[in-house]
């Protein structure tokens, strides 16, 4: 498993594409009705993945490493949500602390991390 990582807008999607030689018809999407298809190579925003488990009250962590098999030889990007001001909405807040510990777990059971900044990768792992 390879987990990018970073800022919004930073050219996350692009430096996996061109980085992995990835054709941009083999990525899925996140979108907050908490779907994740597998059939991909690449599982794009799962930010949404996690709030979707925030708001239906399960831990993203576990629902994650229910499928850790299947999540071997595929390419992760999330939005680092940490930075910045905390939300003053209880939901939000659950959300943001969720997504870091899912990102600390997938960072963990990661073969490779990489942080994008400004479309620039950088291996932490």
């Amino acid at each position: 498993m390879i987990l990018i990582f970073g800022g919004a807008y930073q050219g996350k999607l692009d430096y996996a594409l061109e980085t992995f030689d990835i054709a941009p018809d083999d990525v899925f999407r996140c979108s907050r009705d908490g779907a994740l298809f597998l059939e991909k190579t690449v599982i794009c925003g799962l930010e949404d993945f996690v709030y979707s488990c925030t708001a239906g009250g399960k831990e993203a962590r576990d629902v994650l490493a229910s499928i850790k098999p299947q999540l071997r030889d595929k390419i992760l990007i999330a939005d680092d949500i940490s930075q910045g001001l905390v939300p003053m909405d209880a939901t939000d807040r659950a959300y943001r602390e969720m997504m870091g510990r899912t990102l600390i777990w997938l960072a963990r059971e990661a073969d490779s991390v990489y942080r994008v900044f400004c479309g620039l990768g950088q291996q932490l792992k």
